[in-house]
């Protein structure tokens, strides 16, 4: 019972010392894949879960981050392939009350993220950057938001450093074109 104790309390100090001081920085990059606070949260507490409970296969002093990160990457994907193969359910009671209630008459968008940025104004980086697609908005945030490596972005996302090199080019490339307009806007020269 001691030797247990022993370990229980080395895995907590472990994980206090290591993991959490990196859950403000988990939490933007769930948000950023998820857009959606609730799930952001849901991804950040499965990832902390799973990282105590595989703690033993982390090195301590290694990039506690970059693990922890590639645990959330992980998770997320996995999340979405069930999500994707989960028939879609509705609760008949939220149709009925919907029905019944004002709002029936109001016909919105499905998207909220639209919805929200359509009356926005200003903030043309961040929907600049939700726009990109998923690798390539996921690269940028990793490398140019948290910064990671290039060695650190390749065995969190499980692809070739080249690979890094390349995507992380076309996403800036990509990113930089979408906020061209904005950028004259606001009196940037093109340099041509």
């Amino acid at each position: 019972m001691i030797i247990e104790d022993e370990v229980k309390k080395r895995k907590d100090k472990t994980f206090d010392e290591e993991f959490f001081p990196h859950m403000k920085a988990l939490y933007n990059f769930a948000f950023h894949l998820t857009y959606d606070g609730e799930a952001a949260n849901d991804l950040v507490q499965e990832t902390f879960l799973k990282a105590y409970r595989f703690i033993d296969s982390y090195q301590k002093g290694t990039n506690s981050k970059a693990w922890l990160f590639k645990i959330l990457k992980n998770e997320f994907i996995n999340n979405y392939r069930k999500k994707i193969k989960r028939p879609t359910s509705v609760d008949f009671e939220d149709v009925i009350n919907y029905h019944e209630s004002d709002d029936a008459s109001y016909v919105g968008s499905l998207d909220l993220r639209q919805e929200i940025f359509q009356n926005m104004m200003g903030d043309e980086i961040t929907i600049a950057l939700n726009s990109l697609p998923s690798d390539f908005r996921t690269i940028i945030l990793l490398c140019d938001i948290e910064g990671f490596t290039y060695e650190e972005l390749a065995k969190i996302l499980d692809i070739p450093i080249g690979t890094v090199r390349s995507r992380l080019f076309r996403a800036r490339n990509m990113l930089k074109e979408k906020l061209r307009e904005y950028a004259l806007k606001i009196g940037y020269k093109e340099n041509r």
